[in-house]
């Protein structure tokens, strides 16, 4: 590796501005929420994607690994960090084009750099009724990014790779990469057609290091003429097996109207909504159970809550809220339906209600208000004071960035299939094992479909202490061994847990390394990414 060398040729391609190395480096992209370091030499911008495949040229011919990233807030998973040490970032932030837009279709083209609040600002000023595939991390994140690592969310497509229909990459040799289908019928047929022709090969690109993502066709979810949410509680912890009866059912008889439920427990609810009580911690450290419950009743929190949107016409909406209510019914409790409209009205007749119920009432209802924007294709900050929950240090500038204001924060996220007993005997093991590690038992259970759940466990820990960091990566480390055990195994993995699945001894990874050397033979691309 001649990395002095591939440094001086960047330069010379890219201008010396876009070009950092060292230390300017690290402090760019060496903050992670987990605690983790790694060694980053160098760091390239790239402002036109026209210049990655001699980028990749230089790297192949001096044997530079490199690592790409859209625009690194990959928050909780590894933000802009390399999943090795040794790596040359290559920052694909500045590219922020949206390529194409079919108005009538409902199909975009864009860049790595486009955002969720980008393409919300550019989808309301042509006042087109689409909606944004939107996430819990922010505004600011990356849409391709998410996409590629198959990411999640509540709005109709829930998969957001399931709405993903063409792309185009640079592979590390520094030639494209194309579908069949674009060259062979066009770019249009291409974007309308997620299969294409032949084998299909672009989802070698999701979480892998097959090549450099430069732009990606996803089509949209239309903004339909009725959004409704649901809200309703638990009130006794027995109900949850009952609930997810009830919410598979309704899955079922509910499809293309009902969106994904969110079913979250009640140490999840009041740390997206509460102060964290740092003056009644237990000896351990930790909330205590009567603290809990406390926090609950003024808050008016119960032991589960369930969050659902529904989604078409008017009369629609109002026969699958029907059916919902009937669903519910004996098990659910404070059964709540709200438009994004009323949410908003709710939320400003809080503030008016004097004294300390008036600051609870307000602090709820924005943030329900927020939610409901969120489940509309509107993207905004509503999840993230999640990750500062446990944070002593305040944000550090006007837009939250977890990573840069020292939370700490690492996502334990397995799939769990949809069977009652199962998901009882998943939360059972979650909260025997967080508090062992200092974490509290915060459960979210998202529905990828009517068979599966999705459960985030943030593991939040104060990152200035290093027994902290450690406490965490433990933490992690007894959930997934003892996870993977039971049948659960994460949808997504960050950098510190990569290697788990590297070292998994099986037919699908060896096929996979048999692709690899033959497309990378020196191990350039994302090195230790899913390999």
């Amino acid at each position: 590796m001649d990395l002095s060398l591939a440094v001086k040729q960047w330069q010379a391609l890219l201008g010396e501005p876009s070009v950092l190395f060292g230390e300017a480096a690290t402090a760019a992209y060496g903050g992670d929420t987990s605690g983790a370091y790694r060694s980053i030499p160098a760091a390239l911008r790239i402002e036109d994607s026209a210049c990655l495949q001699d980028v990749m040229r230089i790297a192949s011919r001096h044997q530079v690994p490199v690592y790409p990233i859209s625009t690194g807030q990959n928050w909780g998973y590894g933000s802009a960090l390399p999943a090795r040490d040794g790596c040359v970032v290559l920052d694909l932030s500045p590219l922020k084009k949206i390529i194409d837009f079919d108005a009538e279709l409902g199909v975009v083209t864009l860049e790595p750099g486009v955002t969720q609040g980008m393409l919300a600002d550019f989808l309301e000023a042509g006042q087109h009724p689409y909606m944004v595939p939107v996430t819990g991390a922010g505004p600011t994140c990356s849409l391709v990014g998410n996409a590629l690592e198959r990411g999640y969310g509540v709005t109709p497509h829930v998969d957001h790779f399931g709405a993903v229909t063409d792309l185009e990459a640079v592979l590390p040799d520094g030639s494209l990469y194309r579908t069949t289908l674009r060259e062979a019928g066009g770019e249009e047929l291409a974007r309308l057609f997620k299969w294409g022709i032949g084998p299909y090969t672009t989802g070698l690109f999701t979480q892998g290091g097959f090549g450099v993502v430069t732009h990606m066709s996803i089509i949209l979810a239309r903004r339909p003429e009725c959004i409704k949410a649901c809200l309703f509680s638990l009130k006794d912890d027995a109900l949850l097996e009952p609930a997810v009866e009830r919410i598979r059912s309704l899955l079922i008889k509910l499809p293309g109207t009902l969106g994904a439920i969110n079913l979250m427990n009640q140490h999840r609810v009041l740390s997206m909504s509460t102060p964290y009580p740092i003056d009644k911690l237990g000896p351990d450290n930790m909330i205590p159970q009567a603290v809990i419950d406390a926090m609950g009743r003024q808050y008016q929190i119960m032991p589960w809550t369930g969050f659902a949107t529904l989604y078409g016409t008017h009369r629609v909406v109002a026969a699958a809220q029907k059916e919902m209510e009937k669903a519910l019914s004996g098990v659910a409790s404070r059964t709540l339906f709200l438009t994004p409209a009323r949410a908003h009205t709710l939320a400003g007749l809080a503030k008016w209600i004097p004294g300390a119920v008036g600051q609870r009432l307000t602090r709820v209802a924005g943030t329900l208000a927020q939610s409901l924007e969120l489940v509309a294709g509107r993207p905004n900050e509503t999840a993230l004071p999640l990750a500062y929950w446990r944070n002593p240090n305040p944000q550090q500038g006007p837009v939250k960035n977890p990573a840069r204001d020292g939370c700490g924060l690492t996502w334990y996220a397995p799939l769990v299939p949809m069977r009652p007993s199962g998901v009882r005997a998943y939360v059972n093991m979650v909260k025997q094992i967080t508090p062992e590690h200092g974490i509290e038992p915060l459960i979210t259970f998202t529905s990828l479909n009517e068979r599966l759940f999705d459960s985030t466990v943030p593991l939040l820990f104060d990152r200035d202490k290093p027994e902290a960091v450690a406490a965490a990566a433990a933490c992690y480390q007894h959930l997934f061994e003892t996870g993977r055990t039971q049948g659960w195994f994460p949808y997504r993995l960050g950098i510190n847990s990569m290697q788990k699945l590297v070292d998994l001894q099986t037919d699908s990874r060896t096929f996979q390394a048999r692709l690899r050397k033959n497309l990378d033979p020196h191990n350039l691309m994302a090195p230790g990414r899913y390999y």
